[in-house]
Parts: C-alpha cells; sequence; structure tokens
C-alpha cells in the first residue's frame, strides 16, 4: 500500500534521487526544456517549481535555501535573474508536460517537459 507517500521513489535511494533531480532542474533551467520519461517528469515539475517560487522571493535565505536544493551555480544564477523575472505575476504552473510517445529501446513512455513563456 502506499499511504502517506509523498512522492515517488524512482528506482532510487534518497541521496541518488535528490542528486538526479537537482541536476534534471539544472538542465531544464538552463535549456528550458527536456525530454525524459513520464514519472521522472512529474517528479521534476513538483521539484523545479518548488524552486522556482522560492527564486520568485529573492531574499539571501531563498539563494542559499535553492542552492542547498541544487548546486549547479550558473542554473540558480539563471534562476534568480532571469526565470524569477519572467514568473513574477504567475501564481504557478510554470512548467509543461508534454508527452511524446514511447522509448524505443524499453517501451517507456516519455515526455518533454518545458518552462511556459
Amino acid at each position: 500500500m502506499r499511504h502517506r507517500m509523498d512522492s515517488r521513489t524512482l528506482g532510487r535511494y534518497g541521496s541518488h534521487r535528490m542528486a538526479m533531480l537537482s541536476n534534471m532542474a539544472a538542465c531544464l533551467f538552463l535549456e528550458e526544456n527536456i525530454t525524459t520519461t513520464v514519472t521522472r517528469a512529474k517528479e521534476l515539475r513538483r521539484f523545479a517549481e518548488r524552486l522556482i517560487t522560492r527564486a520568485k522571493g529573492g531574499t539571501i535565505h531563498d539563494r542559499r535555501m535553492v542552492r542547498s536544493k541544487m548546486a549547479h551555480k550558473e542554473a540558480a544564477i539563471k534562476l534568480f535573474d532571469d526565470l524569477a523575472k519572467r514568473y513574477e505575476n504567475r501564481p504557478g504552473g510554470y512548467t509543461r508536460i508534454i508527452k511524446t510517445g514511447c522509448r524505443r529501446g524499453d517501451g517507456a513512455p516519455m515526455a518533454v517537459i518545458a518552462l511556459v513563456e
């Protein structure tokens, strides 16, 4: 049973999962869209939208909290300088998931996750 389970484990232990989400979020912020599996895209949406909301605050504490979750320095700079200003009037829903079909090798459902304009 999955009572009170708040996130997907993605077949990884905790620190590996957080490192993967951190790296995927950094790539999403730098490139503004990435292709991944649907399950990973749904977890990445939760992770990335929390970081964007935190970046909209813009305080020193917010910067430190984002850097503790995402160690990629260039992505954090872009997040605070560009993306926070882009989404300052938007109350949420900063990403979009578009399903693209199945992967050829193993048939995993794939999706493109992108930042909205």
